[in-house]
């Protein structure tokens, strides 16, 4: 079996039960299990996909988005998700190093298609130029399916900021969501009869995986929409009627200040779940006020997410806490040495399971470094009270969290060293009060450089959250005894200016 045989057998028990809704429209699970077994037949007969080969996918969410999943799932390909907030150059990058056979892309971001000679390219709503649409490839149809694709078939490559300035394709097993749905379900209580909202983007594993797969794996109803917007998400918590809906800091703040906020019953939430950035406790007061409970999840893309979370129905009663390991990971604190600490002690969360990551795509080396005798090593800092509950301090690796998107300095250094005029560069993150973090620059000049000027060539190789915020010049940067920026003293320099 594989995933896609979960919503082909969620079909036969209950066919005309809603598993997707999408701006009014509904498909059923019958209708949902179709479109992915025509899917598969067709991406294989039409367009040659099979076991092990790349599809990536550049869209908003869409009902598609999830039928491409599980069609790949059932072929045994693997999807690669791309964000569609990247700029082209770092889109291509990625395209280029997972080796997509065929790229699935929305007609806005059709610009992609035209740098790409030799992909083969499917338009989820259109046409493009050197490419098929959907609705074509579909009405082509095609049958026979690869067999005996199982939960160890590689299912999804999703690609994550790199230390070295160039992002990493984490590859997850068909076995690791299987067993994050697994945990999903235990975190939320979740039954066949519960209604998830995601208004989360799908590229990200959270959106995804947090509550959308595990969903569908069950049987349960899913309202997808195309992005968040803080309105639109309170419309349909009022008017749908949601009970389940997973959220970062930066979009629970915006339903809060937002003028249908008090005014709109939340209560058909049983929880609502949010994680991705230190979650600050003024933001879980405000939602447990409104009789919704707040869960916590922590993990990482690497794992799928999810890997220590509060559940539903247990001790909630402890502030800043993202709860215990999973019911089917371990995760422990460990010193550089690799040993665990006594509690209240600050270390590096290290997390094993079925869930982790099996390779970062092509790179061994990196795979060699997160992976130590199975246990994935996630860089974050935390402490462990005497109970085993978390609680995620402080990030080891040099990461800027903005509005739940992961920004490593090192991608953005990356970009600056390439400007002529520019000899040096450090990025570090400052606190905001709408992203949680946003990155500032410090630049040492080679001549003479305008602000804007870098700013709009910033802008033309970066997606726009990864802009810095500002660009301080300076003449040197802050070094230690063998030559590396010393990112704290500027964090200090940044905190003295007031």
């Amino acid at each position: 079996m594989n995933l896609a045989d979960m919503i082909v057998r969620n079909a036969a028990f209950t066919p005309d039960k809603p598993a997707l809704s999408f701006y009014g429209q509904t498909w059923c699970y019958a209708d949902f299990a179709a479109r992915i077994i025509a899917l598969a037949g067709a991406m294989q007969s039409q367009l040659g996909v099979r076991r092990g080969d790349r599809v990536a996918i550049l869209a908003l969410n869409h009902p598609d988005y999830l039928t491409l999943l599980y069609a790949c799932a059932r072929l045994g390909a693997m999807l690669v998700p791309l964000n569609w907030r990247l700029a082209l150059p770092e889109q291509l990058f990625i395209l280029g190093d997972a080796g997509a056979k065929v790229l699935f892309v929305a007609q806005e971001f059709d610009a992609v298609c035209a740098a790409l000679p030799g992909v083969a390219m499917v338009g989820v709503d259109h046409t493009p130029a050197n490419g098929v649409s959907l609705a074509n490839l579909l009405a082509a149809g095609g049958n026979g399916v690869e067999a005996h694709i199982g939960w160890d078939s590689r299912l999804l490559i999703v690609y994550t900021a790199g230390t070295t300035g160039r992002p990493k394709g984490a590859v997850l097993t068909q076995q690791a969501l299987l067993s994050n749905a697994v945990m999903s379900q235990h975190m939320h209580a979740m039954t066949s009869d519960d209604h998830v909202l995601t208004v989360l983007p799908l590229f990200h594993v959270g959106g995804l995986n947090i509550q959308t797969t595990p969903a569908l794996q069950l049987g349960a109803t899913v309202t997808l929409h195309a992005r968040f917007a803080p309105g639109d998400t309170l419309r349909a918590i009022r008017q749908e009627l949601p009970t389940l809906t997973v959220l970062v800091p930066s979009t629970i703040q915006a339903l809060i200040e937002h003028p249908d906020w008090p005014s709109t019953d939340i209560t058909s939430l049983r929880a609502m779940t949010t994680g991705s950035a230190l979650v600050p406790q003024g933001l879980v007061d405000a939602v447990a006020a409104r009789d919704v409970p707040v869960l916590q999840v922590y993990g990482a893309t690497e794992t799928a997410p999810i890997a220590v979370y509060t559940r539903l129905g247990s001790d909630l009663s402890r502030p800043l806490s993202t709860g215990l390991p999973g019911l089917l990971c371990e995760a422990t604190v460990v010193d550089d040495a690799g040993r665990d600490v006594p509690p209240d002690t600050p270390g590096e969360v290290i997390v094993r399971g079925p869930n982790v990551l099996c390779e970062y795509w092509g790179n061994s080396e990196a795979t060699a470094e997160a992976l130590r005798d199975a246990w994935f090593h996630t860089g974050d800092i935390a402490v462990r009270d005497a109970h085993g509950y978390f609680y995620v301090r402080d990030r080891k690796k040099n990461m800027i969290v903005s509005g739940g998107e992961n920004i490593y300095p090192a991608e953005i250094e990356r970009v600056l060293l390439d400007h002529p005029a520019v000899a040096e560069a450090a990025v570090i993150g400052v606190p905001d009060q709408r992203w949680q973090e946003v990155p500032v620059a410090f630049v040492v000049p080679r001549g003479a450089i305008a602000d804007d000027g870098l700013h709009d060539f910033l802008s033309s190789q970066l997606a726009r959250f990864k802009v810095p915020r500002e660009i301080t010049f300076v003449t040197e940067l802050p070094r230690n005894a063998l030559g590396k920026v010393q990112h704290f003293r500027l964090r200090e320099a940044w905190r003295d200016r007031g």
